[in-house]
C-alpha cells in the first residue's frame, strides 16, 4: 500500500438534512459540533432540495460552508456534495438527527492518526423520545434505528464498516474508490441505507492493507422519535435493510456484501433468542424480545428475497 503522506489534521464535518420539521434536532447537531472545532477545522451543511431549508441553515450557521446538494436527491449525493466542497484532511458524517459528545471530533482525528486508516466509526447511543426504548425492542436490532446494537466490538478494532451516523473518511480515499453510490441509500423518510456499507467494502477492494476501525470510546447521541419506536416500523426497516443488502451484494459480490451478516446471524441473534427465552420466567419481555428478534431476521431474509427477484430483471450499476 502506498501511504498518504501525513495522517490527519483537519477535520471537515458534514452534516446533511432535508426536511424543515427536523429543524430543531438538525440545530442541536450543528451546534454540537460547531463547539468542538479548532483551527482549520470546519462544518459543512448539505441541504437537500429544499431552498427555504437553504436560507435559513446560511442565516442560523454563518460560519458553516451552506450548500444545496449539487446531485440527486438522496443522502448519498448529499454526502458527495458535501465531500466536494470541503478542504478537510478528514471528511467526517453526522446525522442531522444526532449530537456530537464531547471529545467527538478529537477522537476522530485521533483515530486517523496512521496513515492505513481510511474510515473510521464511533459509538452511536440511541435518545430515546419518551426516556427508554420499548419494552419489546431487542438491544441487538439497534441498526433498525441508526445506533449501535449488542454484537458490535467493545474495544477498539477494525471492522467491515461503521454505522452511517457518525463516521469519518480520509480525504484521499475519495480519489481512489470514487464516493457514495446513489444506487442505495435513504431518499427522504424512506427506511434504506447501507450506502456506508457499500463504499467501505469498495476500500478494502481497493487496499486490503486500508483499515476501517471503530473506537466504542467516542460516541454520539442517535434522537430516536416516537414514530421509530411501532413495531410498523421495525418491520419495514428491517424488510428495507435486506432489500438494500442484496444491492449491496449485487455491486460488490456476496462474500464481502455478508461477511459481517452471517456471524451477526448464526452468532448474536440465536444467543439472543435463547437468553430472552431463559429469562422470561423472571421478566416477560424476554419472551417478547426473543420474538421480535425472530420476527426482524424474518422481514429482513424477505426483503433480501423480494430484492433478489426484481433484481433478476433490473440491472444495477454503482456510480
Amino acid at each position: 500500500m502506498q501511504q498518504d503522506r501525513y495522517a490527519a489534521r483537519t477535520i471537515s464535518v458534514v452534516i446533511c438534512s432535508y426536511a424543515d420539521w427536523r429543524w430543531d434536532d438538525f440545530r442541536r447537531a450543528c451546534v454540537s459540533v460547531e463547539e468542538q472545532l479548532t483551527e482549520g477545522d470546519e462544518l459543512v451543511v448539505v441541504i437537500d432540495h429544499n431552498d427555504g431549508l437553504l436560507e435559513r441553515a446560511r442565516t442560523e450557521f454563518p460560519n458553516a460552508r451552506v450548500v444545496p446538494n449539487a446531485g440527486r436527491k438522496g443522502l448519498s449525493d448529499a454526502r458527495n456534495t458535501g465531500v466536494e466542497t470541503s478542504r478537510g484532511d478528514v471528511v467526517a458524517f453526522l446525522d442531522d438527527d444526532a449530537v456530537a459528545r464531547p471529545g467527538w471530533v478529537d477522537g476522530l482525528r485521533t483515530a486517523f492518526a496512521s496513515d492505513d486508516v481510511a474510515v473510521a466509526g464511533t459509538t452511536v447511543r440511541p435518545n430515546w423520545e419518551g426516556g427508554s426504548a420499548p419494552r419489546w425492542f431487542p438491544d441487538e436490532f439497534g441498526w433498525v434505528v441508526g445506533c449501535s446494537y449488542r454484537g458490535l466490538p467493545e474495544v477498539k478494532t477494525t471492522v467491515r464498516n461503521p454505522i452511517g451516523a457518525s463516521m469519518a473518511v480520509r480525504r484521499t480515499i475519495f480519489g481512489k474508490v470514487g464516493g457514495f453510490s446513489d444506487a442505495i441509500g435513504r431518499v427522504g423518510t424512506k427506511p434504506v441505507g447501507c450506502e456506508e456499507t457499500e463504499f467501505c467494502i469498495r476500500v478494502s477492494a481497493h487496499d486490503p492493507n486500508y483499515k476501517v476501525v471503530f473506537d466504542p470510546f467516542s460516541a454520539v447521541d442517535h434522537y430516536v422519535p416516537a414514530v421509530r419506536q411501532t413495531m410498523k416500523y421495525f418491520v419495514s426497516r428491517c424488510y428495507h435493510e435486506g432489500r438494500s443488502k442484496r444491492i449491496v451484494s449485487i455491486l460488490q459480490g456476496t462474500d464481502a456484501g455478508l461477511s459481517s451478516e452471517r456471524t451477526y446471524v448464526r452468532v448474536t441473534l440465536p444467543s439472543a433468542v435463547v437468553k430472552g427465552v431463559a429469562g422470561s420466567l423472571r421478566r416477560p419481555s424476554g419472551l417478547l424480545r426473543a420474538g421480535v428478534v425472530v420476527i426482524g431476521l424474518s422481514s429482513t431474509v424477505l426483503g433480501y428475497v423480494v430484492e433478489s427477484f426484481q433484481r433478476g430483471q433490473v440491472t444495477v450499476s454503482a456510480t
